[in-house]
């Protein structure tokens, strides 16, 4: 039962947007979100759900069932691409987990997805719904769709990705910036590996390029590799593009055996562009505010993308838990104050690909629980104390 006087529509059903939603509902606020895609998909990647994306996550109540479909690293080990020497080891495990307060775990992508769509009922979803328009005045928010319907609402989340069609028409069309990289990736049963065990979680630096390897199962069942090397020419932006797996091993030949043996191993890879933006000056308007890659994208070097948009939901939960249909606009200024600073020192960061080359102070990452940061501006005066403060058990 939506204990608000106003409606949330949420463009997107990634990771930012269903998590998005999972919180504003457990606010009691009634969302519906518009996804362009007919039907979810499992696509073939990995990710690193670090300890300040799982605060965030244990909040929505999906602790147990990550644990149980992902795995526990002992650590993020970086090592030199030929010699094997390790350059750093960032612990995990439980030493993390004690440290941070949450635990660090690696998953298929498809299975954090698969959780986050678990918790938003089939109802709120509006699926095969690619967004075209976007319109607001006082009055609310309108939209409008490929397949011809429209939708209103009194507040519009663009959580719709890197080429957002929410930011292009209210706030910046200009392009992301490409990197001058791609990234492949492939997930693939480690059988595969003829009983090779690829480590718990290995980044191998070269000169111009690397690969991470990890396990996203916890039997080890399944194993995911990334890489990021110089391809200047690629410009197509996409999850699914198929890449060419010979052409992904010359790339690494001198690499160290153990590499070799996983990209002998693999059947088949795809294959992304990588791009980032300079952090934005502005992520809201009125009623309308950016979500995620939408108003942050950021290359994977840190692999803090998705947490990111994690934490963005948990902060927009908290700055409207406790306004009315008046008070939209300065909750999302609140929302907006609140993680641009946070959001551009992570963007800036990964962009420099050193995190975990030497040794790297990762508190400021891991140690964030959104659920009780500080929220800026005057907002939270009159605000319950357990609204202004979060909580793990929300």
């Amino acid at each position: 039962m939506s204990k608000s006087n106003f409606r949330v529509a949420i463009a997107g059903a990634g990771m930012g947007g269903l998590a998005a939603a999972a919180a504003l509902r457990k606010q009691g606020i009634d969302v519906t979100v518009y996804e362009q895609a007919s039907q979810f998909t499992r696509l073939g990647a990995g990710i690193q759900i670090g300890c300040n994306a799982m605060h965030v996550l244990r909040g929505l109540g999906l602790e147990s069932l990550l644990r149980a479909e992902t795995f526990y690293p002992r650590s993020w080990n970086n090592r030199h691409w030929k010699t094997g020497e390790v350059l750093f080891d960032m612990l995990f495990g439980p030493s993390a987990e004690s440290k941070y307060g949450a635990p660090y775990l690696l998953a298929h992508r498809g299975d954090l997805h698969e959780a986050l769509a678990s918790i938003v009922p089939t109802e709120c979803l509006r699926l095969d719904h690619r967004l075209t328009a976007v319109d607001q005045d006082e009055g609310g928010v309108r939209l409008g769709f490929a397949n011809g319907r429209t939708a209103e609402a009194d507040l519009l989340i663009g959580a719709d990705g890197v080429n957002s069609i929410v930011r292009m028409a209210l706030f910046d069309e200009s392009e992301p910036r490409f990197a001058g990289r791609i990234a492949y990736r492939t997930v693939f049963p480690a059988r595969l590996l003829d009983g090779f065990d690829i480590g718990d979680c290995t980044k191998w630096w070269g000169e111009d390029r690397h690969i991470v390897m990890y396990p996203v199962k916890p039997d080890r069942s399944e194993v995911y590799f990334v890489t990021s090397q110089p391809e200047p020419t690629f410009g197509l932006e996409s999850w699914s593009e198929k890449g060419d797996v010979n052409v992904l091993r010359a790339a690494f030949e001198g690499f160290h055996p153990d590499v070799q043996k996983v990209l002998a191993a693999c059947p088949d890879v795809h294959k992304r562009v990588l791009v980032d933006r300079e952090p934005l000056a502005r992520w809201v308007d009125g009623r309308v505010a950016l979500l995620g890659d939408a108003c942050h994208p950021m290359t994977p070097y840190m692999a803090q993308g998705a947490a990111m948009a994690i934490e963005d939901a948990a902060i927009l939960s908290r700055c409207l838990a406790a306004v009315d249909r008046d008070g939209i606009a300065g909750a999302l200024a609140t929302y907006e104050a609140t993680r641009q600073e946070r959001t551009a020192r992570v963007q800036l960061t990964s962009r420099q690909n050193s995190w975990g080359k030497g040794v790297t102070d990762a508190d400021w990452v891991y140690g964030y629980n959104a659920w009780t940061a500080p929220l800026a501006g005057d907002l939270l005066d009159d605000r319950p104390a357990a609204v202004q403060a979060g909580s793990d058990s929300i």
